[in-house]
């Protein structure tokens, strides 16, 4: 993982998602996980172009189990989009930057 994005567990959820003052975009994902591996570098090109307005975390579903729950996370990976504590919309598989792009537009 490299740039700003940050690793958290289900204890830290809601300090760093719901109560963020800025949007959250939260990859729910696993190592073991394809399709989370290759959507990986995309991720981190959106930090960048990101950075300061968008908080970029992601939670491991294997290691976290009540956050994938709460959100009803059943497929990965799951991409959702957080602004004011509110899921605004929720992205799942590979898809192009182009609309994680139109996702986090819609945040700011």
């Amino acid at each position: 993982m490299s740039g700003n994005i940050i690793e958290i567990d289900d204890d830290a959820f809601d300090s760093e998602v719901i109560k963020s003052n800025i949007p959250v975009m939260v990859d729910f994902w696993a190592p073991w996980c394809g399709p989370c591996r290759a959507i990986a570098p995309t991720i981190e090109a959106l930090e960048k172009s990101y950075a300061g307005k968008v908080k970029f975390v992601k939670v491991n579903v294997d290691e976290n189990p009540q956050s994938p729950s709460k959100y009803a996370i059943q497929a990965i990976p799951t991409l959702i989009f957080f602004k004011n504590g509110q899921v605004v919309e929720q992205i799942t598989g590979m898809v192009a930057k182009s609309k994680l792009e139109e996702a986090i537009d819609a945040l700011l």
